[in-house]
């Protein structure tokens, strides 16, 4: 293992626990679950930074890609994961919302920087999946990268849109309904977000079986086919 996958799950493994820390913080204190003032803020985001994170790292191993590409891409994955899940935190332990936040200069720069941290993620996933279109596999993995990596853009578009959305209320004086606005698309965003790990981790423990590489690549995009399913539906139900 290289010393950018060691310190990729390592970081990977401190986002995932600060998401846990909080979960039991909402635990002991009785706190809200909803709202978004709310400690299930940092919960999610390093729940979900410290498995998309983790799962980045061994994604890209499977892609062909020059190391130093690679290098670079998961140096800042890693570096705009670490910023985004820190200053939710920060925010949600200040009693101030993260996102759609202008009241203050402070506030102002937070949701600026996490808004400009969400476009840096586009960027690198999106080299990623420009990667996984140009990465020869067994054609099950091949499959399983190529979904999942482009199921992750969506996610991360859709985070952008909730982003735009609630700007513009937030900016127009109706700070209340961006977070309404904002928020009814969390499904359309959590559904694709972890394609990248579900995808690539099935085609890989078919990878383990007897089964030929036909039977494999038919129950990979069998599974493709439902997963994206899934994913309209949940982009549909939250656009309704």
């Amino acid at each position: 293992m290289r010393t950018i996958d060691r310190v990729g799950y390592a970081v990977g493994g401190v986002l995932f626990l600060s998401g846990l820390v909080h979960l039991v913080v909402l635990l002991v204190t009785g706190g809200t679950w909803l709202g978004p003032l709310s400690m299930r803020k940092p919960l999610t985001f390093g729940v979900s930074f410290g498995l998309t994170v983790g799962t980045a790292v061994w994604a890209t191993s499977f892609l062909r890609v020059k190391p130093g590409v690679r290098t670079f891409l998961l140096v800042v994955l890693y570096a705009a994961s670490i910023v985004e899940v820190t200053l939710i935190t920060v925010q949600a332990w200040r009693g101030r919302p993260s996102h759609f936040n202008f009241e203050t200069p402070l506030d102002s720069s937070i949701s600026t920087t996490l808004a400009g941290g969400g476009f840096v993620l586009i960027a690198v996933i999106v080299g990623c999946t420009v990667a996984a279109f140009r990465t020869v596999q067994t054609r099950s993995m091949q499959l399983a990268l190529r979904f999942g990596f482009t199921a992750l853009v969506v996610a991360l578009a859709v985070g952008a849109v909730m982003i735009a959305t609630g700007v513009i209320e937030v900016r127009s004086g109706n700070a209340a309904l961006a977070y309404v606005t904002g928020g009814a698309l969390k499904p359309a965003h959590a559904v694709p977000m972890h394609a990248i790990l579900i995808m690539p981790g099935f085609a890989w423990l078919l990878g383990r079986t007897r089964w030929p590489e036909p039977t494999q690549l038919l129950l990979t995009r069998i599974a493709a086919a439902g997963y994206g399913v899934l994913i309209a539906a949940a982009i549909v139900y939250s656009v309704t």
